[in-house]
């Protein structure tokens, strides 16, 4: 895994799978899109939504979910 994609991402689950799960928990309990939760909570967004892709997970904007 890319050293510089998890910087971007420390403190928060290395497994794609977790990490999804845990990103669309945060974005159904706040109603955030996700460039506001990544601002508020210090996530880089590209690092984010690199990790997730990378593992066949992409953004869909219109559910506000990683699928």
């Amino acid at each position: 895994m890319d050293c510089e994609i998890m910087n971007g991402l420390a403190g928060l689950p290395q497994d794609p799978a977790m990490l999804m799960s845990m990103v669309n928990m945060w974005l159904r309990d706040s109603g955030d899109p996700l460039d506001e939760l990544c601002a508020s909570r210090g996530i880089d967004r590209a690092a984010l939504t690199s990790h997730l892709a990378a593992a066949g997970f992409d953004y869909d904007p219109s559910a506000n979910r990683f699928r």
